[in-house]
């Protein structure tokens, strides 16, 4: 099996700024719930910063969703499209 290598740098794109938004969580808040510095939280919601693997897995924890619910290397569509679709009416 030949090594993963490293090319182009992708960003990771995040829902955190929604996910604390649904939960009014504060960035404080997650910040103390996964041991960082509410900086850190700010940077990884701007993208400043990408998370290491233990802690996106310690912020998925606090959501109780699995990582791909919270990080992607594609960007999210809005939830509004997921959630509120527009009802096509039958012609």
């Amino acid at each position: 099996m030949s090594p993963v290598r490293r090319g182009a740098s992708r960003p990771i794109h995040n829902r955190l700024a929604v996910l604390r938004a649904e939960r009014r969580m504060s960035r404080t808040e997650l910040a103390r719930a996964v041991e960082v510095n509410p900086q850190t939280v700010g940077a990884l919601e701007r993208g400043d910063h990408y998370p290491s693997l233990d802690l996106a897995m310690r912020i998925c924890e606090v959501f109780d969703l699995p990582v791909e619910a919270v990080f992607s290397r594609e960007p999210f569509t809005p939830l509004s499209r997921e959630v509120y679709r527009p009802v096509r009416s039958e012609q």
